[in-house]
């Protein structure tokens, strides 16, 4: 999609990505952003910077679309392919560093996978 202009949208959603260390779903975006964008225009700048490389999107738990910086990505193509967690009590959701190997399957072509562990966080497992 090339380089995304900085509009006062693109400007708001790129800080709110860049003040937190993890993933934030779009429904949160939503409601945290309600007052100064719709709905649409919210949807619309994650799906250009994720086409930029500049965010990654992966489903969680209840099939919400969580979205977090990309890692060395480009518009052309995404090399952030890491396990993502989700702590069942606080809600928390994060990228892993853990490198995981997927299967060879034979006469299948993998273009992408998403893999989302669930558990407790290091704040609610005590």
């Amino acid at each position: 999609m090339g380089v995304i202009r900085k509009t006062k949208a693109v400007e708001v959603l790129l800080n709110e990505f860049h003040n937190s260390s993890a993933a934030i779903s779009a429904k949160k975006l939503i409601a945290k952003l309600d007052s100064t964008f719709n709905k649409t225009t919210i949807y619309r700048v994650l799906d250009k910077l994720e086409d930029d490389g500049i965010l990654h999107s992966f489903l969680g738990k209840e099939g919400l679309k969580w979205y977090a910086k990309c890692n060395g990505c480009t518009a052309s193509k995404h090399e952030d392919l890491h396990p993502h967690f989700q702590c069942l009590s606080c809600g928390k959701v994060e990228c892993l560093t853990v490198s995981v190997t997927l299967p060879k399957i034979p006469n299948k072509k993998i273009e992408t996978s998403q893999l989302l562990l669930q558990g407790k966080c290091e704040a609610c497992f005590v």
